[in-house]
């Protein structure tokens, strides 16, 4: 299980990433864009995941973890319940987002 303030810390491990609110919640941001947000029930936390494709991979592997919802249809957009899910597969999952959202110099110099 995860906390939100895990989630925080995750995020702002990152490079170059910022906190602002979102729609009234957390949000996390690199460079200006979002990588992840908490959801107004506080324990769920929304990622944008490489394509549709990966979004119903990870729905169907893990029905407890991940989900969506009718607002997020035909959105690369996944909703994680945080009591479902480990801090190693948050991480992951956060990276992940991360990257998609990052500048290519920025994920370049944290790979490097």
């Amino acid at each position: 299980m995860v906390t939100e303030d895990e989630v925080r810390a995750t995020a702002l491990a990152l490079p170059e990433t910022a906190e602002k609110p979102m729609y009234g919640t957390p949000a996390f941001y690199v460079r200006g864009r979002w990588f992840a947000r908490m959801r107004e029930e506080g324990d769920v936390l929304v990622v944008p995941v490489g394509g549709e494709e990966h979004k119903h991979e990870l729905i169907a592997a893990d029905p407890g973890a991940f989900f969506t919802t009718p607002h997020y249809d035909g959105h690369a957009v996944v909703l994680v319940r945080l009591a479902a899910v480990e801090a190693d597969e948050l991480t992951e999952l956060l990276t992940d987002a991360w990257r998609l959202r990052a500048p290519k110099r920025v994920v370049a110099a944290f790979d490097g």
